[in-house]
């Protein structure tokens, strides 16, 4: 399986019969896919950012017969949630021994592709704080466009984050209590490898998480100020395909044909929210993520009941779209219906489970609605 990119006709001075949908990466999918590996890095040197177990699980093996001594350079000690701290080093290390390199492919979930992003840049001395004073502020410090930046293969291990076909990375300062939104030109991957197979040994806690993530990504896409035909379709179709999945691949992870529905699709979710970005769901979730740890996933969709009471009643088209998602004849029906998917799951949809006391909760969600990820949600457009 192939997709190739879609263009449509950019969306300017709020003109509703306008819009636009792109994305440039070249994605193959499929059982078997990883063999379009070699064909995709071609002669270039290659460096690998991989998670801590693809070596033990034979993966980084894989990659090493395909490429043979294209591969110069192979990275796993990636954490999860991305920290300055330990990208720093990584990234100054990699560019002063491997600067010829021009492509890293990333094989693992979000970390992996997120760390990877942030080893593609090439800052003017090597050094990692221009990078990092240019997510701060980029006028500031401005990047060259022009510099010789390298390219990504994206391989996701998980079916959820989306990051195979977007641009965004986010890169975590947790000693200073922020994260940063990495996003620049060349930060698009080139290539996405989707293989099904890869997935198979991902542990039960880590196909949820990644699954909801997916689900987030495919509602944010909907209720969102950005949404364009193609987009909604794309996030419409993996809301229902992630619904009607994920239960049964956690009941039976072996199943190939299960992992593959999921991925195509987080897929079609990543490819939907490339185009529209996040949206409040996301914006709530970050604080819960650097305070208390909790996985990004569950962190982002826990909320999702609460966000689509307030989607509702905005656009008729949505709530169209909604109620036939979660197969409801009523707001009320559908937000319980996903409660139920929820609760099903083991997921407790109480603020007060992941630390926010209930007299909280309004504060925090207009305090998210201010931020950019709360402002695209269709709420703050009305």
């Amino acid at each position: 399986m192939r997709f190739k990119t879609v263009v449509g006709i950019e969306n300017e001075d709020n003109d509703v019969n306008v819009w636009k949908f792109h994305n440039p990466v070249d994605v193959r999918a499929g059982i078997g896919a990883l063999e379009r590996l070699p064909e995709l890095v071609g002669q270039r040197d290659a460096l690998l950012v991989a998670f801590p177990e693809a070596e033990p699980l034979g993966m980084v093996g894989r990659v090493r017969a395909m490429l043979g001594d294209r591969l110069v350079a192979v990275e796993t000690d990636i954490r999860p949630n991305p920290d300055v701290r330990w990208l720093a080093p990584m990234y100054e290390r990699l560019w002063r021994e491997h600067g010829g390199a021009r492509c890293v492919i990333a094989l693992g979930g979000g970390s992996s592709i997120d760390a990877a992003k942030a080893m593609l840049t090439a800052t003017p001395s090597g050094r990692f704080d221009e990078l990092l004073d240019h997510l701060i502020d980029p006028k500031a410090a401005p990047l060259p466009a022009d510099g010789p930046h390298r390219a990504l293969i994206a391989i996701p291990t998980t079916a959820g984050t989306g990051s195979e076909v977007t641009p965004w990375a986010t890169l975590w300062d947790a000693e200073r209590s922020r994260k940063h939104s990495l996003h620049l030109p060349w930060t698009w991957p080139e290539a996405a490898i989707v293989d099904p197979s890869l997935m198979v040994s991902l542990p039960a806690g880590a196909t949820l998480a990644s699954g909801l993530d997916a689900l987030s990504h495919a509602l944010e896409s909907l209720w969102n100020v950005h949404r364009n035909p193609v987009s909604s379709s794309l996030a419409a179709d993996a809301a229902r395909a992630i619904v009607a999945t994920l239960p049964a691949l956690l009941r039976e992870p072996r199943r190939l044909d299960l992992r593959e529905a999921l991925a195509v699709a987080a897929l079609q979710a990543g490819m939907a929210f490339s185009n529209t970005k996040t949206a409040l769901a996301h914006s709530l979730s970050y604080d819960i993520t650097l305070t208390h740890g909790t996985a990004h996933g569950i962190a982002c969709s826990f909320s999702l009941p609460r966000v689509m009471r307030l989607a509702f009643g905005r656009d008729a088209a949505l709530d169209a779209q909604l109620l036939a998602i979660f197969e409801a004849t009523d707001a009320d029906g559908a937000v319980a219906a996903l409660e139920r998917f929820l609760a099903a799951l083991g997921v407790s949809t109480d603020p007060a489970d992941y630390g926010i006391p209930p007299a909280d909760w309004d504060a925090r969600v207009e305090q998210a609605l201010r931020g950019p990820r709360g402002r695209n949600f269709i709420k703050a457009y009305a």
